[in-house]
């Protein structure tokens, strides 16, 4: 088996001195990559110094992750199952009717009248003002 990677510690005065140059700067992206930090590490100094929370994992909350029962599990899974199949419904029906709207736009504009989605006194992508 491998070995467990240790964590690195730094010490208060390193983090104070990269907060304060995160600060300053225009791209922290860059400023990690100088240093060799990762940035989500860094924001959480600069958030601790600043007395805000630090984002934390999530507690395990459903019954199947409290009680470990697999038949619980199986049920939970099929749920979740079914509602992404709607989702994915919705997505694709969601998808056409953008697609449908595009189409009208591109044949709108190909009529020389004005594409529009504004709703005019006359009705619907009239193309007339308001």
């Amino acid at each position: 088996m491998g070995e467990k990677k240790r964590r690195k510690r730094y010490e208060e005065g390193f983090k104070r001195e990269v907060v304060g140059r995160m600060r300053g700067c225009q791209n922290v992206m860059a400023l990690g990559r100088e240093l060799g930090l990762d940035v989500k590490m860094m924001y959480q100094w600069k958030w601790k110094e600043e007395g805000r929370a630090t984002r934390k994992a999530r507690p395990l909350t459903t019954q199947a992750a409290k009680g470990k029962d697999l038949e619980t599990l199986r049920r939970e899974n099929e749920h979740l199952k079914r509602v992404l199949a709607e989702k994915a419904l919705e997505v694709d029906f969601f998808k056409s009717a953008l697609q449908q709207v595009e189409a009208r736009r591109q044949e709108l504009a190909g009529s020389g009248r004005t594409p529009s989605t504004k709703i005019s006194k006359s009705g619907w992508g009239q193309g007339k003002a308001n």
